[in-house]
């Protein structure tokens, strides 16, 4: 019996990290952490043509960058590695000759085009497609004879009858018939282990405890408790939660929007944010609080509280999410956050004044949802990147606007007004004054005038960034639109 808590989370290395995976990588960290367990991240790479070294190091960065630590893994090692499936091939060598050896297991020499057809025909009669049990009975004889040809066999595993019982602890007892399943491939004609082979293998010699999965897996566990019980192996428990569904309640896929991790971190969403949003589809802490630290998702997690309805993906929630975890970071971090975002807009970061820069993110802060809309903002702070919009450019049209921007423009000209942070106040309160207009009929073309745009962040905070010099260049630019 395993006293102590050992869950596992096993990409197959043959693309980006889906944040359908990254939630439950995420269920089995914060498992593992809430029961002061062991969180194992495995390598299911017997896919030798589709694995790839370049696909597994993006999905251990993108883990590392949301947070989640692996205790063991292929890079860390550990007592029961490796912890890569193409490293373990003598293993599932010895444990497949063993289950060949006492009869559990078979040869079979079907050829793709027959069991397609089998499929078919089964498919065409109502019934679930399921092997028939051809080469079950093959002798000695047939067995040496097809070999002789260069005929590679399948080994697949004899499947007994009745049914298959077991506890899950999200949708709770599980009951499968083995009628239904029939006898299913352990290992493949390149001698390669069959996935449910190979997973409970691992899962057995590397003493994972819980299983903590998709439900998408849930007709994989039926055949893997067999394959424990023909070895005399005590199964791990298992929780299968529901998978993310679009909008549409579809599956959730790339034609909702951006479905790989590193595609959320290239925009600009903070792994924070990405980690409430996960954990939050499908499962609520007892609080009922929306934000959480890593922390208190550790603290207050259950894996048995996870709902058995499927979530259904919200972008304009993680937005929500991101944009609160923006407000929260101190303005030189937040700083460090955009320099990748300016240097892709081709501003020489280097050469601008890095007090400077802090402030520029401390006023963002409120309009930003995700970091890359910084480069909407550029055109402020930066000559070379200022335009103005369409709306701005109708607006400076106005008569009434254009006087209104020819009278500050005269005041900043002659005068020398404080344009201090703290002496903001009072310059706009003295403008109003001398312009004689108030509000929006002052702020609307000045706003227009000197940032190119009819929205942004508040010009109380904007105009001692940008300068008397910069305001009155701008200024006289507004005016000679025609």
């Amino acid at each position: 019996m395993i006293s102590t808590i050992r869950v596992r989370f096993a990409p197959a290395p043959t693309g980006l990290l889906h944040i359908g995976n990254a939630r439950t990588a995420l269920f089995n960290f914060l498992f593992a952490k809430h029961h002061q367990g062991t969180f194992v991240l495995r390598i299911e790479d017997t896919d030798l043509e589709r694995s790839t070294d370049s696909s597994m190091d993006q999905i251990m960065e993108d883990l590392r960058w949301l947070g989640m630590i692996w205790d063991e893994g292929p890079d860390l090692g550990g007592p029961y590695g490796p912890y890569r499936q193409s490293q373990r091939l003598s293993i599932y060598r010895q444990l497949a000759d063993q289950l060949f050896q006492e009869g559990k297991s078979y040869k079979c020499f079907c050829s793709e085009e027959r069991l397609e057809r089998l499929r078919k025909e089964q498919l065409s009669k109502g019934k679930m497609p399921r092997y028939d049990g051809r080469c079950r009975s093959l002798s000695q004889e047939e067995i040496a004879k097809m070999e002789s040809t260069g005929l590679h066999p399948v080994f697949r595993f004899r499947v007994g009858r009745g049914p298959i019982l077991f506890e899950d602890l999200i949708h709770g007892k599980m009951s499968f018939d083995s009628a239904g399943i029939g006898d299913f491939i352990i290992v493949r004609s390149d001698g390669m282990a069959a996935y449910n082979f190979a997973c409970v293998m691992d899962d057995h010699l590397m003493q994972i405890s819980h299983v903590i999965r998709g439900e998408d897996h849930l007709s994989n566990t039926p055949r893997q408790i067999l394959l424990y019980q023909a070895l005399s192996w005590s199964p791990p428990t298992f929780a299968h939660h529901p998978l993310i569904l679009g909008p549409d309640r579809s599956p959730l896929s790339k034609r909702h929007g951006a479905t790989a991790v590193s595609q959320y971190r290239e925009e600009g969403f903070l792994p924070e944010a990405l980690q409430n949003y996960l954990v939050l589809l499908g499962w609520t802490p007892p609080s009922g609080e929306e934000t959480l630290s890593l922390k208190k998702m550790v603290e207050d997690f259950s894996i048995q509280a996870v709902s058995r309805s499927a979530p259904i993906y919200n972008r304009k929630k993680l937005e929500w999410l991101n944009s609160f975890y923006i407000r929260e970071k101190p303005a030189a971090q937040l700083t460090e956050m955009l320099i990748s975002h300016l240097r892709k807009a081709s501003i020489q970061v280097d050469q601008v004044d890095r007090q400077w820069l802090d402030q520029v993110s401390e006023i963002l802060k409120e309009n930003l949802t995700v970091l890359s809309q910084v480069e909407e903002y550029l055109g402020l702070f930066f000559d070379d990147k200022f335009y103005f919009e369409e709306k701005a450019k109708t607006l400076l049209q106005e008569a009434d606007h254009r006087e209104t921007l020819r009278s500050v423009l005269n005041i900043l000209s002659e005068d020398s007004p404080a344009l201090s942070q703290e002496g903001q106040d009072s310059f706009l309160t003295q403008l109003e004054k001398r312009v004689n207009r108030k509000g929006k009929e002052l702020y609307a073309p000045l706003r227009a005038a000197v940032t190119g745009k009819t929205k942004g962040p508040e010009l109380v905070k904007t105009l001692p960034l940008l300068g008397r010099e910069r305001m009155i260049k701008r200024l006289k630019m507004a005016l000679e639109l025609s």
